[in-house]
C-alpha cells in the first residue's frame, strides 16, 4: 500500500470515529450519509473497527462506539502537562510582542502564575512564577472568572473585598457586567487595574470537555501600548490560547 492510500485510509478511518463520537447510535445508511463514504467502503472499515473493539455492532444493526476510544484518551490525558502543551506557544507569543507573558490558573479566590516569560526590554514587571494574583481587577483573574457559572460568580463578588489597587480598579457592579462581555466575546483586560501604568490583554485556555483551565496574558507598561494595534494584539493573544486548547484537545 503507498503513502497515499495509507492516508486515505487514516483519513477515513478518523472522519468515522469523529462522526459516531456525537451519535450515540446510528445505522450504516445514515452513517454513510454524514461520512460521505459508499456503503461497500464504510462497512468494510467499520467491520475493522468492530475487530479491533472501537466500534460496536448491535441486534438491531446500529453502529456505536465502545468505550475503548474513552480509555485511549483518559491514558493520553493522564500524561499531558498543560505547562509543557503551552510552553512554545508562550514563547512565540513573548518573541511576537517582546513583552512579559503569563500563565495562571485559578487558586481559590485568586489567580496563581504557573508559567512567564520576561519582556526583552530593560523595563519590566516585577513577578514571578507562583505569585497569587488578584481575580477581579487581572486579565487572567478575570478569564478565569467568567467561566464560572452565575452563582459562583455572585459569591465571588459577594464575598471578595475590592481594595482599590489603582483609581482604575473595578467596582463589583463594573465587574460583574464586564464578565458578561468577557465570556461573550473571549478576553479580557486590565486597563491598569492592578498595576499603575500597566496594561494587560489576555484570554482563556480550555480542556477537552470545554472547561477554561487556564488563562494566559501579555502585559504591556502602558507607555509601550499602542491602541491602535489592539486589535491585532486580541486576534494573537486569542490564537495562541486557541492553539493551547487545540492541543488540550477543544474544539471550538
Amino acid at each position: 500500500m503507498d503513502n497515499k492510500m495509507q492516508l486515505s485510509a487514516v483519513n477515513r478511518t478518523i472522519v468515522i470515529l469523529e462522526t459516531l463520537s456525537k451519535i450515540k447510535k446510528i445505522n450504516l445508511e445514515q452513517l454513510a450519509k454524514k461520512t460521505n463514504l459508499p456503503k461497500p467502503t464504510l462497512l468494510r472499515f467499520l467491520n475493522s473497527l468492530i475487530s479491533l473493539g472501537y466500534v460496536y455492532k448491535d441486534n438491531n444493526d446500529l453502529y456505536s462506539l465502545t468505550l475503548k476510544m474513552f480509555s485511549i484518551g483518559s491514558n493520553s490525558l493522564s500524561h499531558m502537562n498543560l505547562i509543557d502543551v503551552a510552553v512554545p506557544f508562550v514563547d512565540e507569543l513573548c518573541s511576537y510582542f517582546k513583552e512579559t507573558v503569563h500563565m495562571g490558573i485559578l487558586d481559590e479566590d485568586h489567580a496563581v502564575y504557573i508559567l512567564k516569560r520576561e519582556s526583552s526590554y530593560t523595563i519590566r514587571m516585577y513577578s514571578r512564577v507562583g505569585k497569587r494574583i488578584p481575580l477581579y481587577c487581572t486579565a487572567i483573574g478575570k478569564n478565569l472568572l467568567s467561566d464560572l457559572d452565575k452563582d459562583e460568580i455572585k459569591d465571588y463578588i459577594n464575598n471578595t473585598q475590592f481594595i482599590p489597587f489603582t483609581k482604575n480598579t473595578l467596582t463589583k457592579e463594573e465587574l460583574s457586567s464586564q464578565l458578561e462581555v468577557i465570556k461573550k466575546q473571549g478576553w479580557g483586560e486590565d486597563d491598569q487595574e492592578h498595576e499603575e501604568g500597566i496594561t494587560c490583554i489576555g484570554a482563556s485556555i480550555r480542556d477537552f470537555s470545554g472547561k477554561v483551565v487556564a488563562a494566559l496574558s501579555v502585559s504591556w507598561p502602558i507607555f509601550r501600548f499602542k491602541e491602535k494595534n489592539k486589535e491585532e494584539v486580541v486576534e494573537k493573544i486569542v490564537s495562541t490560547c486557541d492553539k493551547i486548547s487545540a492541543q488540550l484537545g477543544f474544539e471550538k
